[in-house]
């Protein structure tokens, strides 16, 4: 008996795989993904994967093809992508949400990868230059991953038992982006420069920078207020991104 094969399609990423190395898989800047079943609705409805936060992640590394691709090594942005077609290929490109108490209802398929000028990156390489405009200091810096990003979790979690009242979210994604300072790359000169050198005009104005050469999908849409004003708004990743209303 012949074995069924899925139907599958072709996720072109933001990053068009320019932040890899080469050789990676993900270098091709593309991605096959195959379309959802009802292995992939147990995983959504998996209350201890609900409940570890973790349900996403081990949905699309589920529908990824090539299991040489860990969900942990994609950019931010890139997941995005892939997020985006899953929803598409699994329940249809119409994403209904609340916006001021007006449902509204979105095409996801028309979306477009935000614009970046891949001219000006070289590729194969995440590592970035940049000057800070007040102190003149010279860092580089690199784009996060998921593999990051579940790291900086983690830190601002345990970080949050111990500090006073506050969050060290921004500190701690910085230390995790900055790669050197000076031409220092040491761990510990890079945290003392964040924590006690790092200008709040220089830090907005690297943030500010790094966005503008960040890969990621263009999560906006055109809708109509409660008064038929029209306004262009982030699309809400709501609990019915992935579950359908019959669920929630």
């Amino acid at each position: 008996m012949a074995e069924y094969k899925f139907p599958t399609e072709m996720v072109e990423l933001p990053s068009k795989g320019y932040f890899y190395m080469d050789g990676h898989p993900l270098s091709t800047g593309k991605v096959e993904v195959k379309y959802m079943t009802a292995k992939e609705e147990d995983i959504l409805t998996s209350q201890n994967l609900i409940k570890q936060g973790t349900v996403i992640d081990v949905l699309l590394q589920s529908l990824i093809v090539d299991k040489s691709i860990k969900i942990d090594d994609l950019l931010v942005g890139d997941k995005n992508a892939i997020m985006v077609a899953a929803r598409v290929l699994g329940y249809g490109k119409d994403y209904q949400f609340e916006y001021d108490g007006v449902e509204q209802k979105t095409d996801l398929s028309i979306l477009e990868p935000k614009e970046l000028d891949f001219d000006k990156i070289q590729k194969g390489i995440n590592e970035f230059p940049f000057e800070l405009p007040n102190s003149k200091r010279k860092i580089t810096f690199k784009l996060l991953n998921g593999r990051d990003e579940k790291e900086i979790e983690l830190e601002v979690k345990a970080r949050g038992k111990i500090s006073k009242g506050y969050s060290s979210e921004l500190t701690t994604r910085l230390k995790k982006i900055i790669k050197s300072v000076d031409g220092n790359a040491e761990l510990h000169h890079i945290s003392n420069f964040i924590d006690n050198e790092f200008l709040s005009v220089d830090s907005l104005a690297f943030r500010r920078h790094m966005g503008s050469i960040t890969p990621d999908v263009e999560m906006n849409a055109t809708i109509l207020d409660s008064s038929g004003k029209e306004l262009t708004v982030a699309i809400p990743i709501t609990v019915r991104f992935f579950w359908p209303t019959s669920w929630v």
